[in-house]
């Protein structure tokens, strides 16, 4: 799952990696080592501007909330629950289908946070069996430093309690798409730990490649089919993973320490 991720990049170094034209000054973000669900985030997408005389599709940059509410909910309250988006089954969920269809963007991140969860101690845990322990945090990033792309989905929703003139009466909220993660060993493992992003968690978010991301913007591509070969892992030996410290389990929490790399596991956490 992606349930929290970093990002310190700005529109500046944004636009440079993904061929931004338009960006609002207003919108710009402070650098967020701890991103957490409901959050207002960067994402990436390719639509025509509002009120321009030609259709054609901008590639934009834009500050949308973390939590997808469908169009069609009467109220945005399922929105922290809608952080993820799960690849095999993103083009059939009502929530979702639409979106998959006509909206999809890029989410860039500088790397994402998972919390180890083995196998035998997660079962215990859904069977009530096993009292949660604390868990050891890692932070997975593209071995080579560059931005990781999360494959998204991004929804308008219209409060109707608000004039059409209130600044809040539109919603902009996006999803991360998540798939299985990578059973092959990392590009940098730890020294000590996991050496799959499997051995972390089952799931990953779908990092699109730069050779997809014009094929995943295009708000041409509409079949559901087509669009389905566009949610094929990357390949495999991109990714590192290193151990941070637990502080980032706080979502209060946030800095440029939180990305640091310990030596091995905290004492006392699993792992």
């Amino acid at each position: 799952m992606c349930g929290r991720y970093a990002a310190s990049r700005g529109p500046e170094d944004l636009a440079g990696v993904f061929e931004i034209e338009k960006w609002e000054p207003e919108e710009v973000l402070a650098p967020d080592y701890n991103v957490a669900p409901t959050k207002e985030v960067y994402a990436v997408l390719d639509r025509p501007l509002k009120d321009a005389d030609s259709p054609k599709p901008v590639r934009q940059l834009r500050k949308l909330k973390w939590g997808l509410v469908p169009s069609w909910s009467k109220t945005p309250e399922g929105g922290a629950r809608m952080i993820n988006a799960r690849a095999e089954t993103v083009h059939e969920k009502p929530s979702y289908r639409r979106a998959f269809s006509t909206r999809r963007c890029i989410i860039p991140a500088d790397g994402y946070y998972e919390w180890v969860t083995a196998k035998d101690e997660r079962e215990l845990e859904v069977e009530g069996k096993k009292k949660r322990q604390r868990k050891q945090p890692y932070f997975v990033l593209p071995a080579d430093g560059s931005v990781f792309a999360m494959a998204g989905l991004y929804e308008f929703w219209r409060d109707r309690t608000l004039p059409d003139d209130h600044p809040l009466a539109w919603w902009v909220t996006c999803s991360v798409i998540t798939t299985e993660a990578e059973t092959t060993p990392l590009a940098v493992a730890p020294a000590e730990g996991p050496h799959a992003l499997a051995d972390i968690h089952p799931r990953m978010p779908l990092m699109l490649t730069p050779d997809r991301w014009d094929s995943w913007l295009d708000p041409a591509r509409t079949d559901p089919d087509d669009l389905r070969e566009l949610l094929a892992p990357p390949p495999a030996g991109l990714m590192r993973a290193y151990p941070v410290s637990t502080a980032v389990s706080n979502v209060r929490n946030n800095g440029p320490e939180l990305l640091k790399e310990l030596e091995g596991p905290e004492e006392g956490t699993l792992f």
